[in-house]
C-alpha cells in the first residue's frame, strides 16, 4: 500500500536518472465523510506497534519519506532543505504515525489538516502513507492503515486550534504500488474525482539513497 502526492510540477534531472518523456498518469482520489466509513484490516499474525512521532526531527522525516517512496518515484520533496522540512512538521495538524516491527521503523503514515472553513470542519488528508520494501507481505500495511485513519479522524482532538474533522481523504495513482487503489477501498474510502494527464517521469526511481539500485 502506498499513498503520496501524486500531482508534480515536474521533475528534474538527479538521483532518479534523467526525465523519460511524458508518462500517462491517472490520479484517483478518495475519502470517507464519517468514522463509522472505515473497514478495519484483520491483524496481522506479528503485528507492529504504531505510535505517533512527537516532535519530528526533519532528518527522520526525511528518511521516511526516501525509505518508503524511493522506489515509487516519491520526488516532490527531494529539493527540500532542512527549512522547508521544518517548517512543514511545524504546521498545526501535520503528524507522523510509525508502524515499528521487531524494534526497527517499518513504514509510516503523515497526517495533515486543511480547514477550507472552520463551519465546514477540517479536512484531514492521508499525505505519505507506505512501508519500507523490506516489510511488506507481513500483513502490516491493512494494521497501519486502519490505524493512520483513526487518528485521522481524531486529529482535532491533539490540536485546539483545528475545527472537528469533517473529511478524511488520499490520493493515489498509476505511479503507486499495484494493489494500491483496492487496499484504499477495501479500508471503506470511496473514490469521488479521477484525472489523467500527462506527466514527466525519471526513467528509473530514485531508490531510497543515490545509487542504492546500481549495479
Amino acid at each position: 500500500m502506498w499513498t503520496r502526492q501524486c500531482a508534480r510540477s515536474g521533475v528534474s534531472d538527479g538521483p532518479g536518472g534523467r526525465l523519460n518523456g511524458a508518462v500517462l498518469v491517472t490520479t484517483t482520489s478518495l475519502r470517507q465523510l464519517d468514522p463509522v466509513d472505515l473497514v478495519p484490516a484483520a491483524q496481522p499474525a506479528e503485528p507492529a506497534r504504531i505510535e505517533r512521532v512527537e516532535g519530528p526531527a526533519p532528518e527522520f522525516a526525511r528518511f521516511l519519506y526516501t525509505a518508503v517512496g524511493g522506489d515509487w518515484h516519491w520526488t516532490d520533496r527531494l529539493s527540500w532543505n532542512l527549512d522547508a522540512w521544518t517548517e512543514w512538521l511545524r504546521r498545526p495538524g501535520t503528524e507522523l504515525w510509525v508502524a515499528w516491527y521487531r524494534g526497527a521503523p517499518a513504514g509510516y503514515v503523515e497526517l495533515a489538516a486543511a480547514a477550507p472553513a472552520r463551519a465546514t470542519g477540517t479536512h484531514t488528508e492521508i499525505a505519505y502513507f507506505g512501508l519500507l520494501p523490506h516489510y511488506i507481505g507481513r500483513g502490516l500495511g491493512g494494521q497501519l492503515l486502519t490505524e493512520g485513519v483513526r487518528r485521522a479522524w481524531t486529529l482535532h482532538e491533539r490540536w485546539a486550534e483545528l475545527a472537528p474533522v469533517s473529511l478524511v481523504w488520499l490520493h493515489t495513482c498509476t505511479l503507486d504500488g499495484p494493489h494500491a487503489l483496492r487496499n484504499y477501498t477495501a479500508r471503506g474510502f470511496r473514490e469521488f474525482r479521477t484525472v489523467t494527464e500527462d506527466e514527466p517521469v525519471a526513467d528509473v526511481a530514485p531508490g531510497p539513497w543515490p545509487g542504492a539500485h546500481d549495479v
